[in-house]
């Protein structure tokens, strides 16, 4: 989690205001006021220009709140009527991002800039440096030739004075696989075939410009109804919010769920079989495997890493084998993911056993719609806990240590940790399938999110705080 909590939250407080639309007598109306409500005449305008552009981009949330895309607004279009539709949508949207033009700020383009710290020195290190000839020195400073800058940055590591910087656009330079750009208004657009549901376009825009869009109407349409819903929470749950996991699941209880799974229990599964495929590998005489569990990844293999594909773990992620159990019990209910991520919409969306997902920001939102006060509930029995590995899992090191536990010659195992996916990690990763070699390790274990799924987009603790919280659950929790 990078985004500032000023944007998180402002977007809590829309999505709990829908909320509490939702149980109103008047859904639609009550949702088209929020704008209003939020910025009432006279409000002093903290962030845009006046009160309507800050009201407008409060609408924009709202309608990615409710479900759906930015991209196909009809701006006479009103809040009430987006609210009504959301009430008749059988299928939320496959596509989990989109982009509020109005929040968006067009930032100006990512270049090498040679500030005035330049002092044209007699070395001109910089000038040296570039492989490229994109460098000169004019009138006693240096000039970037942009269409001969590849963006390697090399002047910015020669430069004595600190005097040339990069010009970020923060999603973009974020994007591990170059999916977000600019279209011709300048603003950014997400290339869905490229992008890899990461997240860090969205944790990164300093303007909240990137929306993931909402079900939560779609599960509180079935909350409502007599359909049974069961919630599966991640293991990174744990850490998002106060008071213990037994309270936290007697909230969820109250928040309209009929049953509460940690996916931790999948995790155990998961634990088990990865390790016994990872033995069984170093036998054939594989020269490494990586792990299966983290969303993001398994996409970054499928759109731009196929030549890794033969080193992925066959195992399936914890999720699936929790959704395995929640079926088995309830064929007919409906079940839904609580994430700390954008990346897990696209699993879910490929698994029929799961129908919606919904993450961290968004329950926080529903705990405060509903009046629900973790802290002030009772802790709910759990029967049959899930392990100390398994609950492990939300952490960076997590699944590579839960494997070697569950091995019979744990000491075989040589893990390589890639603690977050970025393009100098990406790099990394394609040489090791390029040479089949993975230099003093057997096991990589890969995290899109620094810190694990701890520092997932759509968390809303910080990760040293999370860390904190699920260390104090792991001390109470038993080894598999």
């Amino acid at each position: 989690m990078t985004n500032n909590a000023q944007s998180i939250h402002i977007k809590k407080d829309i999505l709990a205001r829908i909320v509490e639309a939702f149980f109103s007598d008047d859904f639609e109306n009550s949702v088209n006021r929020i704008p209003v409500e939020m910025r009432p005449k006279g409000f002093e305008v903290p962030y845009r220009c006046c009160i309507h552009k800050e009201r407008a981009i409060i609408r924009d949330r709202a309608i990615a709140d409710l479900g759906f895309s930015m991209e196909n607004d009809d701006e006479v279009k009103s809040l009430a009527s987006y609210a009504a539709e959301a009430l008749k949508r059988e299928q939320p949207d496959e596509k989990p991002l989109t982009v509020l033009e109005d929040a968006c700020k067009g930032c100006v383009p990512s270049k090498i800039y040679v500030t005035d710290l330049c002092k044209g020195c007699v070395a001109r290190p910089c000038e040296q440096t570039c492989k490229f000839g994109a460098i000169t020195v004019k009138d006693g400073r240096s000039h970037i030739d942009g269409t001969k800058c590849k963006g390697c940055k090399m002047c910015i590591s020669a430069c004595p004075y600190n005097a040339i910087v990069k010009l970020a656009v923060p999603c973009e330079d974020a994007c591990p696989v170059n999916a977000i750009a600019k279209n011709d208004k300048g603003l950014a657009v997400i290339n869905y075939d490229e992008c890899i549901s990461c997240g860090k376009c969205v944790a990164n825009c300093p303007f909240g410009a990137i929306h993931e869009k909402s079900q939560i109407i779609d599960v509180l349409k079935h909350i409502k109804s007599d359909t049974k819903v069961v919630a599966m929470f991640a293991p990174a749950i744990a850490g998002q919010f106060p008071g213990n996991i037994k309270q936290l699941e007697t909230a969820l209880l109250k928040a309209g769920f009929d049953d509460v799974y940690e996916v931790a229990q999948g995790a155990d599964i998961t634990t088990k079989t990865e390790a016994k495929e990872f033995e069984e590998r170093m036998e054939k005489g594989e020269p490494f495997m990586t792990t299966s569990c983290c969303a993001g990844y398994n996409e970054l293999v499928k759109k731009h890493l196929s030549e890794l594909k033969p080193f992925v773990s066959t195992t399936k992620t914890p999720l699936y084998y929790t959704a395995e159990i929640a079926r088995e019990k309830y064929p007919d209910a409906k079940l839904v993911f609580i994430s700390p991520c954008v990346a897990k919409r696209k699993e879910v969306a490929d698994n029929p056993n799961i129908d919606y997902v919904l993450n961290s920001e968004e329950i926080g939102a529903l705990f405060i719609g509903r009046k629900i006060e973790i802290l002030d509930c009772e802790e709910r029995a759990i029967e049959n806990p899930p392990s100390k590995q398994g609950r492990n899992y939300a952490i960076t090191g997590g699944v590579a240590g839960a494997v070697k536990h569950a091995m019979k010659n744990p000491e075989i195992m040589k893990p390589y940790v890639v603690n977050g996916l970025n393009k100098d990690t990406i790099k990394d990763l394609k040489k090791f399938a390029k040479t089949a070699c993975c230099p003093d390790c057997n096991i990589i274990e890969v995290m899109a999110c620094y810190g694990g799924c701890i520092g997932g987009n759509a968390t809303i603790n910080t990760e040293r705080g999370a860390k904190k919280s699920i260390d104090a659950l792991l001390s109470e929790s038993k080894d598999l």
